[in-house]
């Protein structure tokens, strides 16, 4: 089971707030713990001895809070801005996610309940933009803002309808849509009318690695199965090919991904496919967190013969592949993009 709520914290100007209200509501079994802040609730962040629990706070534990900065970030790669966050961490739990180096040892799903000013500082951001000047990688046409930086909003989905709010607002916005990334197929979501306004990206990886490392996702096939049907409901549909990871055989798993990748794609969905290419950054933090609890995955995501390490400006220490060989990684898979799916535009590989 991906969630099953029983302990919900709560700050309490987020349970007076109307979807605070309504996700009390949803979980009206679970214990409710007081809590000043949803940043620092010690029972779930910066203790290491959470890792033998990891998977089970994020199974059973909701945080309801309120974002209290609202800022649109520039971006320019995937998206023009990363929007305030309506939601932050997840019930999934992938082994290469950076997000948990935010908060801690477990981050599960925090939702934040003052939607509506999220909602009206993003509608009033873009109307200062006024139309796109011009063409950008991001888009053509409408300023593209990331809503799901921090979450996944196709799991948020079944938590709150703050998601749902946010793609009905970009429908309303003339220059602006919405973007974000899942490892989840949530068909709640084709019943919503985004036209064209909403841009979901399901992240793809050879299926041997998503089993050992794309841990409590939707399997690989169906992601795959799920695209004729949201570009049909009137989503923009890509790809995000994330993160590639380089072992023995790597570039086989990949063609077979892409061969099941054409396979799986109607006339529509190829004629509007894009795709995103990153290859895996590790952080050694992160590393010594996984050893507790899934090794296995560190002996694909740790690899001191191929990796290079660098500080970030956050101050991590991150791991990634060696300048010079990852060029030559990159081009090999978009050498097998362009064989296997040569529809398939790719709007950056890094």
């Amino acid at each position: 089971m991906l969630l099953d709520i029983r302990r919900i914290y709560v700050e309490p100007a987020a349970a007076a707030l109307p979807r605070g209200q309504e996700v009390l509501a949803r979980f009206p079994d679970a214990q409710r713990v007081e809590v000043d802040s949803h940043h620092r609730i010690p029972e779930l962040y910066g203790d290491e001895t959470n890792v033998a629990r990891w998977v089970r706070i994020k199974q059973g534990a909701l945080v309801l809070g309120v974002k209290k900065s609202l800022t649109a970030r520039p971006n320019g790669r995937s998206a023009d801005f990363i929007a305030p966050s309506a939601a932050n961490g997840c019930a999934m739990a992938c082994a290469y996610c950076y997000v948990p180096r935010h908060k801690g040892y477990s981050n599960p799903i925090t939702v934040f309940a003052n939607i509506d000013k999220i909602g009206g500082y993003l509608r009033r951001h873009a109307g200062r933009q006024g139309p796109k000047p011009e063409p950008n990688e991001c888009d053509r046409h409408l300023w593209v803002y990331d809503i799901g930086e921090n979450s996944d909003c196709s799991l948020d989905a079944r938590v709150s309808d703050n998601v749902r709010d946010l793609v009905e607002l970009f429908r309303d916005l003339p220059n602006a849509k919405a973007s974000f990334a899942t490892k989840h197929v949530n068909r709640d979501l084709l019943d919503w009318d985004p036209q064209g306004h909403t841009r979901i990206r399901f992240s793809l990886m050879p299926a041997a690695d998503a089993k050992l490392l794309d841990i409590r996702t939707t399997p690989v096939a169906e992601r795959i199965a799920a695209i004729d049907d949201f570009v049909a409901a009137g989503y923009e549909v890509h790809v995000n090919f994330s993160p590639v990871v380089v072992r023995d055989g790597w570039l086989a798993d990949w063609a077979e991904l892409l061969d099941q990748l054409d396979a799986g794609l109607g006339p529509a969905a190829k004629a509007q496919l894009a795709a995103e290419v990153i290859f895996l950054t590790h952080n050694r933090d992160l590393h010594e967190v996984n050893l507790g609890w899934h090794p296995k995955a560190e002996e694909l995501l740790w690899r001191p013969d191929l990796q290079q390490g660098k500080r970030s400006e956050n101050g991590f220490w991150n791991v990634r592949y060696r300048t010079g060989a990852k060029g030559g990684y990159v081009a090999a898979l978009r050498d097998l993009i362009a064989e296997h799916t040569p529809y398939c535009h790719i709007r950056y590989a890094f």
